[in-house]
């Protein structure tokens, strides 16, 4: 009888030692999950930021933009404007127009405004790394990656006018983009603090780099 209750009793002492073990184990194990976190994000903000300067300017930031909503924002913009201001143009030549035709030009601008806003995280992106490298080399490469980015939101809104569309429409957002990208990333290089720009910096240059383009396809 002893012999029995001694083994339950070391049964159920080895049970909650086992317990304890991989209770301490988890919590070792979170404990440790949250340092790695912690060490990626400080080695992440010590590789974008230059200086505690820059550290600080960015905290105090009241409405930031990240690089990823800036570059979706701006393709938005690019999408929305210059294409109206092209239909826009053709309009006012072409006198009489049908109705469905301008049916057809808005589904092709909203077509477009969407393109620019779903690659622009992806060039935002990018646009960053290039931002790391000098000036010159980054000014070599954003044209063509601005190219790049006309010629996918121009040509998914003209392959609504069929083929001829889609590729006259594709060369308009290609030179679109090869003059509109470089230039807003040259100011967006200046203001951002890290990977981020203050909205206040944001919307005068996006909006202006956007309604310049369009009011020179309009021939102001």
């Amino acid at each position: 009888m002893d012999t029995t209750r001694t083994k339950t009793k070391e049964d159920q002492t080895n049970s909650f030692d086992l317990a304890d073990f991989n209770s301490d184990h988890e919590l070792t194990q979170e404990r440790l999950d949250e340092l790695i976190s912690l060490n990626a994000e400080y080695a992440r903000r010590e590789e974008i930021f230059s200086s505690d300067k820059e550290k600080l300017e960015a905290d105090l930031m009241s409405n930031p933009l990240s690089v990823e909503k800036a570059f979706s924002y701006f393709g938005f913009l690019l999408g929305t404007f210059p294409p109206a201001a092209l239909f826009t143009r053709f309009l006012i030549d072409a006198n009489n127009v049908e109705f469905w035709v301008v049916v057809l030009l808005l589904v092709v601008n909203v077509v477009t405004a969407s393109a620019g806003y779903l690659s622009g995280k992806l060039i935002g992106k990018i646009t960053f790394e290039l931002e790391k490298f000098s000036w010159h080399s980054m000014l070599l490469a954003l044209p063509f990656l601005g190219l790049l980015w006309g010629i996918i939101s121009g040509g998914a809104g003209g392959f609504f006018i069929f083929v001829f569309g889609a590729i006259f429409g594709a060369m308009i957002g290609g030179l679109v983009g090869s003059v509109a990208l470089p230039a807003f990333a040259i100011f967006h290089r200046l203001l951002k603090r890290g990977d981020k720009i203050e909205n206040k910096h944001f919307m005068p240059l996006a909006y202006g780099i956007s309604l310049v383009i369009s009011a020179f396809i309009l021939g102001f």
